[in-house]
C-alpha cells in the first residue's frame, strides 16, 4: 500500500477516535458528599455541588410559628436518626418562613451528635423531572438526605408531577430509606384549583382525573400550614430580630416604625419584618452577621 494511502487511513483514524471521544461522555464521578452539609443539584451535567455556607436563621428567629416548628423538628430529628418519617409539604401563606424553617431544622439537627451524616439537597422546581436520577445517585450512599423544592406547583399542561409521585412512593424501587423529601409550596394541592376543574369539564371520568392529580399531595404524610400573622406575632418577630442583633432601639420607636413599614408593603409577615430589620440596621450602621 502506497505510503499516501497509509497516512491517509491513519489520519481517518484519527479523526474516527476523536469524534467517538466525543460522542461518549465522560464517567461521572461519585459526589463526594463530606465536602458539605448542602448540594445542589445540577442533573444536566449531574452534578451535586457543594453549598459552603447555607443562607438561613437559626430556629429561635422563627416566630409565631412553634407548632409548626416542633412538628418539622421531631420529623427531621426521627429521619437522622435512622427511623422512619414522612415526606413533608409547608404551604400556605408568603413569608412567613416555610423554606426558611427547613433550612434551619436541618442546621439544627444536622450539628447534633445524632444528625452528623443528614444532609441537605436543593432541587429546582424546574428539575423535578429529574429526580428519580437524583434519587438513584442518593440511595447508594452513606448519608441521609433531605432533598428539597421550594415554591413547588403545578400549571396546566405540565406532567412532570408524575414523575414526583413514581419518586416519593409509587415506582418500583420506592422512596430511598435514606431520603425525604420536603416541599415547599403556596398551594395546599400543588395545582390551581381552575387546573383542576378544567380537568374534571373536559376528561372522559372526570373524579378519576382530578383524583390523579390531588393525589400527589398524598405522598407526603405531613402537611404543615402556614398562614398570615397577626400584628401582635409580626411585632414579635420584629422584636426577635432586633434583640438578636442587639440593635439598640427604643421600643416604642420600633414598634412605630415596625408597623409603618407593614403598612407600606400592605403585608404582615416574617419576610417583612426581616426586611424591616435590614432597613434598619442599615440605617442604624449595623452590620448582620450571615446565618445570624
Amino acid at each position: 500500500m502506497p505510503d499516501n494511502d497509509k497516512q491517509l487511513i491513519a489520519e481517518k483514524l484519527d479523526e474516527l477516535i476523536r469524534l467517538l471521544g466525543r460522542a461518549v461522555p465522560p464517567e461521572t464521578k461519585p459526589p463526594d458528599f463530606v465536602a458539605a452539609d448542602a448540594f445542589v443539584w445540577h442533573p444536566e451535567r449531574s452534578l451535586l455541588q457543594p453549598v459552603e455556607r447555607v443562607n438561613r436563621v437559626t430556629l429561635n428567629l422563627l416566630k409565631g410559628i412553634d407548632r409548626l416548628r416542633d412538628l418539622l423538628m421531631e420529623n427531621t430529628e426521627r429521619f437522622a436518626r435512622g427511623l422512619p418519617a414522612n415526606n413533608v409539604l409547608l404551604w400556605g401563606a408568603r413569608g412567613m418562613g416555610k423554606s426558611s424553617l427547613i433550612k434551619a431544622a436541618h442546621g439544627a439537627v444536622s450539628h447534633n451528635p445524632d444528625g452528623r451524616a443528614l444532609k441537605l439537597v436543593e432541587i429546582h422546581r424546574e428539575d423535578i423531572e429529574t429526580l428519580p436520577q437524583l434519587m438513584a445517585l442518593l440511595r447508594p450512599a452513606g448519608f441521609r438526605f433531605i432533598v428539597f423544592c421550594d415554591d413547588l406547583s403545578f400549571d396546566a399542561q405540565d406532567t412532570s408531577y408524575k414523575s414526583l409521585k413514581a419518586a416519593l412512593e409509587g415506582g418500583i424501587e420506592g422512596r430511598p430509606e435514606n431520603v425525604v423529601f420536603y416541599a415547599t409550596s403556596n398551594r395546599r394541592h400543588l395545582v390551581p384549583r381552575d387546573m383542576m376543574e378544567n380537568e374534571r369539564s373536559t376528561a372522559i371520568n372526570p373524579s378519576e382525573a382530578v383524583e390523579e392529580k390531588v393525589s400527589l399531595s398524598d405522598r407526603f404524610g405531613l402537611w404543615l400550614g402556614f398562614h398570615k400573622c397577626s400584628q401582635d406575632e409580626y411585632l414579635a418577630m420584629v422584636r426577635g430580630y432586633a434583640e438578636h442583633y442587639d440593635l439598640d432601639v427604643d421600643p416604642d420607636a420600633l414598634r412605630r416604625d415596625a408597623l409603618e413599614w407593614s403598612t407600606t408593603r400592605g403585608a404582615r409577615s416574617g419576610r417583612v419584618a426581616w426586611q424591616f430589620i435590614q432597613d434598619l440596621a442599615g440605617r442604624t450602621g449595623v452590620r448582620l452577621s450571615p446565618g445570624g
